[in-house]
């Protein structure tokens, strides 16, 4: 069967298996639709949080800046990583014990205050939709290369797939969605890992890829030289900077780390996840198994991420590193030129493309003009709409524009994998997109319909009544996601990072300061969220969207980096605020004595 066919099939089969499940366990009630009923086995709730958590961020889009960045990219590896063990640690067996359906239930009754809750939801929404920004481009980026569409139809072919199994099954038919989606996602990113592993090093297991020699068969050239040595040499011989080494400074790696650690354990769609298991003990089981389905995805992206670099450039450079004539190039470089995420154009007039250090275009989003796309004397558009390229702007070597996000995805091509493993790759990053987006929308709707709606504006509505605002708040929130999908502020990893950040100014030191200090009140939590959350948004705003010059970072703090600051400062201030203003009643108290330290074991086993 042609690939074509293959992807049609694989992706199309995952679907229906997708929609099935969602009718199956179609949601009858509100506990069912926020919290699956509480009945979830710990180990499916692993899967399902494993999903949950492995985006298209993961999935597509962070072996692409391990593939682009080299030493930086581990400070995304560390951050989602390490923020996940702090969650599972620190927060997700107390929040459990809490028993309530939300974050913003949680930060609404701990700070016993509407004016509490209704920030908090604010705070879901913002956090939510940024980083749901990510997973709608990486769905569209998925079905513009392998169904044949443009990236805007993607999109909104996965709005109508979430909208069945996010809407009709709330956290119910979405966990079980989900534990299917984990074992689609995982099984397609590992299979393909291991074909490249072996083609380069001769290695089995992807762990141990970087630890490996250059094949001769590769190139003679790299012949039993180690990997990274390699690509150290390539890359520096090319005008990048070295691949083992870092260009950032040590404070915004230092900041970025902390900020997606801390937004990690901050994010509203994976706490939830944690109040669908039947009791404390399930909670701190199924972290341990999320745990374990994380770190097999997130110990192959090195591998994965520098064996695609080493492969790009070889294919495009040629085994003497000269260029290849744009008429040899294999028919991947041409059928991702098609999606306007690869694009060539030849500036030196000799028909040959090459692969060295610079932008080969003006904008991240080259437009083609003409149906000759690649042709040698192509007219190349910088910006949409700005007028044809400029080459005085863009005196380098690099002839070709490589989207970070296609190297996932593009990887079995390159390495001229079989049509199978490459349609695999195909419904595993859409279940990645797929699965995230969903839990994101759920955690909306929830906020809308369960803490703005029932317990704060409209207390006296009944369940149906919650349920049926619960769904149209999906169907709204999938309108606008679908709407940030289509203009996304940056590619994958780099929008979700900046939602990360976000979680980390607002939500982290308000719920670890709800469960650990009986001091803080509800005065210096609002305090502090309105400080963190604004402070960060203002940074992100003006950095990432107004033009902000790079040489005016607060001590030189990259935007995605800066939630560390707005978490400082909301700590800060919530300490400040307390100690100022009095401490909280003597039952709020209580209640967070008791939710610290169990009044013997049957108490925490069965609370």
């Amino acid at each position: 069967m042609s690939l074509d066919v293959l992807t049609y099939l694989f992706v199309g089969a995952s679907f229906a298996l997708y929609i099935g499940i969602a009718i199956w366990a179609r949601a009858g009630s509100t506990k069912e639709f926020y919290v699956a009923g509480g009945g979830v086995p710990p180990v499916a709730n692993g899967m399902a949080t494993a999903a949950d958590w492995m985006s298209a961020a993961s999935f597509i889009s962070l072996a692409g800046i391990v593939s682009f960045i080299g030493f930086d990219g581990s400070a995304y590896l560390m951050g989602w990583t390490g923020g996940y063990v702090m969650l599972a640690m620190l927060l997700a067996p107390y929040l459990r014990k809490f028993g309530k359906f939300t974050v913003p239930d949680f930060i609404g009754d701990r700070y016993y205050s509407s004016t509490a809750r209704t920030i908090a939801v604010i705070c879901v929404i913002f956090i939510s939709f940024t980083y749901i920004a990510g997973q709608m481009r990486g769905t569209g980026i998925v079905f513009s290369r392998f169904l044949h569409v443009d990236i805007d139809t993607g999109v909104l072919i996965g709005m109508v797939i979430v909208f069945f199994y996010a809407v009709m099954g709330g956290m119910k038919g979405i966990t079980y969605t989900q534990v299917a989606q984990y074992c689609v996602l995982i099984f397609a990113y590992t299979v393909p890992a291991m074909f490249l592993v072996m083609q380069i090093t001769g290695h089995f297991l992807p762990q141990t890829g970087l630890g490996g020699t250059v094949l001769e068969s590769v190139n003679p050239v790299w012949a039993d030289k180690p990997v990274l040595v390699v690509l150290d040499e390539v890359v520096r011989d090319l005008g990048f900077h070295e691949y083992t080494d870092g260009k950032k400074t040590t404070i915004d790696m230092f900041f970025l780390t902390v900020a997606l650690m801390a937004g990690t354990a901050g994010l509203p769609h994976v706490i939830v996840r944690f109040f669908t298991v039947p009791r404390v003990k399930d909670a701190r089981t199924s972290a341990g198994w999320a745990l374990l389905f994380i770190a097999i995805l997130y110990t192959t992206v090195p591998a994965v991420g520098a064996i695609g670099r080493l492969n790009l450039i070889n294919t495009v450079n040629g085994m003497d590193g000269q260029g290849t004539p744009y008429a040899e190039m294999p028919q991947w470089f041409k059928n991702w030129e098609t999606s306007g995420l690869l694009g060539w154009y030849d500036h030196n007039g000799d028909g040959k493309v090459q692969y060295a250090a610079g932008n080969a275009f003006d904008g991240s989003k080259p437009a083609f003009d003409g149906e000759n796309r690649g042709e040698l004397g192509q007219r190349l558009i910088t910006n949409p709409g700005s007028g044809e390229f400029d080459t005085a702007k863009q005196p380098f070597a690099n002839e070709i524009f490589v989207d970070r996000d296609i190297m996932v995805l593009a990887n079995p091509e390159i390495a001229e994998l079989p049509d199978w493993v490459i349609a695999l790759v195909a419904a595993g990053a859409v279940a990645a997109a797929l699965s995230t987006a969903a839990g994101l929308l759920l955690v909306i709707s929830t906020a809308i319909s369960h803490d703005l709606l029932k317990k704060t504006l409209k207390p006296d509505i009944n369940e149906k009544q919650e349920l049926l605002a619960a769904r149209l708040a999906s169907v709204a929130a999938i309108c606008v996601a679908g709407y940030f999908g289509l203009n996304p502020p940056g590619y994958v990893a780099a929008t979700v990072a900046l939602a990360f950040g976000l979680a980390a100014a607002s939500f982290f030191p308000a719920i670890l300061m709800g469960i650990f200090s009986k001091r803080i009140n509800r005065e210096g939590a609002i305090a502090g969220m309105v400080v963190g959350l604004v402070s960060t948004m203002a940074y992100i705003v003006y950095f990432k969207f107004m033009g902000g010059p790079k040489d005016m970072w607060f001590m030189g703090i990259s935007p995605e980096g800066f939630g560390t600051v707005g978490m400082i400062l909301n700590f800060v201030v919530s300490f400040v605020v307390s100690n100022m203003t009095p401490p909280p009643p003597q039952e709020i108290q209580d209640i967070v004595e008791d939710i610290r330290i169990p009044r013997g074991a049957a108490a925490a086993q069965d609370h």
